[in-house]
């Protein structure tokens, strides 16, 4: 992928566009504003002059690669960038680090809105199906990236951008086929500009799958509408865009001891009856997801705009399990006893597990552009609401429930989290150019009711109030572009840091001091950058191999920690119609002084923990080299592109022990694409995708569990093996 700095869009242009009309008499002049997409982003994207790194994938390269992986998966050509799936496919349930940073810790945004979930601040991209299809930009911010709304960027800002209004009436559809069941059909379309004033564009996509792993099956389908009104100076929108899915759950990953014999063995769902190995048929995720937004930008004069943003999302869902041996009493129940009067305390029994949940507010920015002085101020306020309860809705054992969907816990998380910062950006010079970025952010956070893990009487309350400042300065001369920067970022613990919390532990926010610099030469032929980074942090909540009972990877604070590396990137026009683009991390991520903590047994019998203290070590999931290498040729209809990327060992906890680390990989794909341009339509287009093209057996992520046994330390494990070599075909027509 390129790495390119953009222009930012401060001001509202306007120009005159003449539509395609039978007459001069039809001749139709539209006044049209710069998308109020760019305008909104203007507060939380980055372009020539502000010292920051980043790249950006733009809506071809998004078109060409989008044949039904998450979005995760089509930017992960970018520089630092490593991604997962849990299903193997990159589909479904999809992660993606940045610098080792795990998603919790990167904010995303969708013009300007947040959508990091408030409590677990991670974006699930199961619940966002084929959204690429309906993006025309995604800018990845690396670091700590300039100020931006809902959650902290501790690693990366990732800022989405949805497709400008068509002002010309289209229609598209697209089918993709391909390995292991996979299928996805796109079908969008727009008016074209009505009437002098209104834009209409609508789509409907449907995504399914087997998965690579055993019974990992998805189900989504997703739809996005939107609606424009242009005037001279003023342009209103509203979008809505959500899903439905239905996933088989692959949270646990393939155990150490089937990843030679049985790479694509998920444990999710099984249970005995009777001797016999059965997998109960529902251990499925379910899930529905709404966004609504409505957008009104305005432009005040010939050198202020000012944007306000409306929005409201809507979640339910929940996820069944079939639980093995369940104890009564960890569901509230009252011991059974049977008809031969046996107390039993233990029963086979089928539960969901419930979020239903709210999250809406008001986002505004004004922007001022004039000669040398570039001016900024952006507020937000964000309320979440989340009803998290669990019913039991079958007991093997007769009678055991006291009434049908029977609840054992409920709960609600609440959050209210606010930001207001202001940006200036001053041209002291033809040459030099200085940038200030200063936010505050306010957050009030509390979890109040019954719940599973936590115990009966959870009540947490918790306020954060935060100073993020960022400086720096950007020099350029014709082909020449350096900077330096500095920022603070702090970031407050999720609801997992507070619920799932080993015994003892009191979560508390984490800080980071980042320092980065950078250069960069463009030439017509070649383009050569480099990036130095340090990332310094104060109580930073790492990963500690520890997983929760839906897969999910739990953090703890460590005292002192810092990330450290450089990042180069390059391209070279080799021929007219073949680029190549290339990048490079070398990277240290450590913790100083770790203390390991080991549960010991004797027995059945838990002793006290065993504390190792083992000095500086490797920050789990923090590989040292990532590089990617993509050739991109385009010759009139034809076009190709053969990527690869090699990502170095990852451990799965902060020991630096090689028996509890994922092995290095490195895949390519193999892209083959071309394009006609027939007379009774626009164009048909085709393409043929090789994922790992050379059958690399990998894991891309795990967890483990180390303890000790009777005097012998073990490991359990579990990988996330990723599929072999596998296709997609896609065709697509536009009219």
């Amino acid at each position: 992928m390129k790495s390119v700095f953009i222009m930012s869009c401060i001001a509202v242009v306007t120009a005159t566009l003449t539509a395609q009309a039978e007459s001069p008499a039809d001749t139709v002049q539209v006044p049209k504003t710069v998308s109020l997409n760019e305008i909104v982003v203007t507060a939380t994207k980055v372009g020539k002059g502000v010292p920051i790194a980043y790249s950006e994938l733009s809506k071809e390269e998004l078109n060409r690669r989008n044949d039904g992986q998450a979005i995760p998966y089509l930017f992960s050509q970018s520089p630092s960038v490593i991604t997962t799936s849990d299903g193997g496919l990159g589909i479904g349930y999809v992660g993606f680090r940045v610098r080792g940073t795990d998603a919790a810790r990167i904010n995303i945004t969708i013009n300007g809105v947040p959508l990091n979930e408030s409590e677990s601040q991670s974006v699930f991209w199961v619940n966002m199906p084929d959204i690429a299809s309906s993006i025309d930009n995604i800018q990845i911010q690396r670091g700590v990236g300039t100020s931006t709304n809902g959650g902290a960027a501790f690693g990366a800002t990732v800022a989405l951008q949805t497709e400008n209004p068509s002002l010309k009436p289209y229609g598209e559809y697209s089918l993709s086929a391909g390995s292991f069941g996979t299928w996805k059909h796109t079908a969008k379309g727009g008016t074209g500009l009505l009437y002098d004033h209104f834009v209409f564009d609508a789509r409907y996509s449907k995504v399914e799958t087997d998965g690579y792993i055993d019974r990992a099956d998805a189900d989504m389908s997703s739809y996005f509408v939107s609606g424009a009104y242009y005037a001279e100076n003023t342009l209103i929108k509203f979008q809505t865009f959500g899903s439905s899915e239905k996933t088989y759950q692959a949270w646990n990953g393939v155990p150490a001891d089937s990843l030679k014999t049985d790479r694509t063995y998920n444990p999710c769902g099984e249970y005995d009856e009777n001797g016999v190995t059965k997998f109960y048929n529902n251990q499925t995720d379910n899930y529905w997801q709404h966004h609504y937004h409505l957008m009104a930008s305005q432009r005040l004069g010939d050198y202020w705009n000012m944007n306000l943003t409306l929005h409201y999302t809507d979640g339910n869902g929940y996820y069944e399990d079939y639980k093995e041996d369940a104890k009564y009493s960890g569901y509230k129940l009252p011991v059974y006893i049977n008809p031969d009067g046996q107390e039993k305390a233990k029963t086979d029994l089928v539960r969901r597990k419930w979020l239903d949940n709210d999250f809406y507010g008001a986002i505004y920015s004004a922007n001022y552009r004039k000669e040398a002085l570039q001016f900024t101020f952006g507020a937000a306020a964000n309320r979440y609401v989340g009803d998290h309860f669990g019913r039991v809705i079958w007991a093997k054992a007769a009678n055991a429930l006291p009434e049908p969907d029977y609840e054992y816990y409920r709960n609600t998380g609440k959050k209210t989290d606010y930001n207001a910062f202001v940006k200036t950006n001053y041209q002291f010079s033809s040459l030099l150019s200085g940038f200030l970025d200063l936010q505050y952010r306010g957050i009030d956070y509390s979890i109040k009711g019954s719940d599973d893990k936590a115990g009966d009487n959870v009540d947490i309350r918790r306020n954060w109030n935060f100073f993020n400042p960022k400086v720096g300065l950007d020099l350029t001369s014709g082909g020449h572009n350096a900077f330096v920067s500095f920022s603070v970022a702090n970031r407050e613990p999720g609801r997992d840091n507070f619920t799932e919390a080993a015994a003892n532990e009191r979560p508390t926010h984490e800080t980071l001091y980042d320092y980065e610099a950078g250069y960069t030469y463009s030439h017509p032929l070649f383009r050569l950058g480099v990036n130095l980074y340090y990332m310094d942090y104060k109580d930073q909540l790492i990963l500690s191999g520890r997983i929760s009972e839906i897969g999910e990877l739990l953090t703890t604070n460590i005292d002192q920690s810092y990330r450290m590396g450089v990042e180069w990137t390059g391209g070279v026009k080799i021929a007219p119609w073949l680029d190549w683009n290339g990048n490079l991390t070398l990277s240290r991520n450590k913790i100083k002084n770790f203390t390991e903590y080991v549960d010991v047994y004797a027995g059945d019998e838990s002793l006290p923990q065993q504390a190792n203290s083992l000095g500086t070590t490797d920050i789990s999931f923090s590989p040292d080299v990532i590089a990617n290498s993509l050739f991109d040729l385009h010759y009139k209809g034809f076009s190709a592109g053969f990527n690869s990327q090699f990502v170095g060992r990852q451990y799965m906890d902060n020991t630096s022990n090689k028996e509890r680390s994922l092995d290095p990989y490195f895949i390519s794909s193999l892209r083959l694409g071309y394009v006609f341009k027939p007379a009774f339509m626009n164009e048909i287009a085709l393409d043929f995708t090789i994922h790992n093209l050379f059958n690399e057996e990998y894991e891309s992520n795990g967890w483990t569990y180390s303890y000790i046994s009777d005097g012998e330390r073990k490991n359990d494990n579990g990988y996330f093996t990723q599929a072999g070599t596998h296709v997609m075909g896609r065709v697509t027509l536009r009219f």
